[in-house]
């Protein structure tokens, strides 16, 4: 029998001892709520499906989402970029709430406040961060939840496919713009990157089609420059692959310095992003100002819009031309699904006309 004790003004508390399970108390502030919670326990307790929800109720979820960060992300492959939108999205007011607390509408708002300010794709893996963070809380932390509240909000419709390819003027004025300066005696540079690898980075990429994890993970070791091949042990989609190099790429290989870690290039992704960023800056401010020199129109979104992960719709498409076997190229690529392919299968109307003439 549950015990109903008067513990003050709006203070009722309700207490249950069963043999074999855990004293239960919670307090509320009219003796009917307290009552209702104690036939509620002892009813579950009765029909053997009782759950303690002692941790639920007294866990805040930025607890949840740092103890994510420490025992999860790190095991996954995507690790840093995942444990810095966590931590973004531990600043948020819903994470100060008690966990049991949470509910889908509390989520639904979250994502319709968010979808002002940030595109649905983002969005959308906001919502999937915190359903993976109260699924592993509910089935491997003693987090007792009835249900994932993240589970039941529906996610923002958004097409995020590109198409966006590289022009021959574009690829010219960025490579130029990421040549690699060393300092000078005053402690200055000149006009270009201060990172040595950037720029052999991006011409690998635009001749492989790897993705920007795999060429940081590609190790020496794994690189035969007699055969022209480079394996992949690890990649995106779990499963290992050797890919062919052009002879282009090979001979870039052949021209780089080795490191002692192992790794041909030595540097991070965030070095990555940054010098990315500024080499694309510095290559359109230099081709706005031979356009003024020459006295000719600029031409429309030159240089805008484009990311590094575009230099692997390049690659591709520039690969589709040489292996129109839909097979061959998703074993360079490494596409799964040969489906996936007519994404980045982008051949230009221009380059259909010269294959039919």
């Amino acid at each position: 029998m549950a015990t109903i004790r008067n513990r003050g003004e709006y203070q009722w508390e309700a207490q249950i001892r069963r043999k074999g399970y855990p004293a239960q108390r919670k307090t509320f502030e009219t003796k009917a709520d307290a009552q209702a919670w104690a036939r509620m326990i002892e009813s579950e307790i009765d029909r053997g499906i009782f759950v303690s929800r002692v941790e639920a109720e007294r866990t805040a979820f930025y607890e949840l989402i740092d103890r994510y960060i420490s025992e999860v992300a790190p095991k996954h492959k995507g690790a840093y970029s995942e444990i810095k939108r966590l931590e973004a999205l531990k600043r948020h007011p819903l994470a100060t709430r008690i966990v049991a607390t949470l509910t889908s509408s509390d989520f639904a708002r979250y994502r319709d406040e968010r979808l002002k300010i940030r595109k649905g794709n983002t969005v959308k893996r906001e919502l999937a961060l915190f359903q993976c963070v109260l699924e592993v809380a509910r089935r491997e932390w003693g987090i007792h939840l009835a249900e994932n509240p993240v589970r039941m909000v529906s996610r923002p419709s958004y097409n995020d496919e590109r198409s966006r390819r590289l022009a021959p003027d574009e690829e010219d004025y960025l490579l130029a713009a990421l040549e690699y300066f060393e300092r000078r005696a005053d402690g200055t540079y000149a006009e270009g990157s201060h990172n040595p690898w950037i720029r052999p980075i991006v011409q690998l990429a635009l001749e492989t089609a790897m993705r920007r994890g795999e060429l940081f993970q590609l190790l020496w070791k794994h690189v035969s420059l007699d055969r022209r091949t480079a394996h992949l042990p690890s990649t995106k989609n779990g499963l290992p692959r050797t890919l062919p190099l052009t002879p282009k790429a090979a001979q870039l290989l052949r021209e780089l310095p080795r490191s002692l870690c192992g790794r041909v290039f030595p540097t991070t992704a965030d070095a990555l992003k940054k010098a990315f960023t500024r080499g694309l800056a510095r290559a359109r401010a230099r081709y706005l100002e031979d356009c003024e020199e020459a006295q000719v129109t600029p031409q429309e979104g030159f240089l805008l819009d484009l990311r590094f992960h575009d230099l692997r719709h390049e690659a591709t498409c520039r690969l589709a031309t040489k292996l129109p076997n839909l097979i061959e190229l998703a074993s360079v690529t490494g596409h799964r699904e040969v489906n996936m392919l007519k994404r980045y299968y982008n051949i230009t109307a221009e380059e259909l006309a010269a294959k039919l003439a």
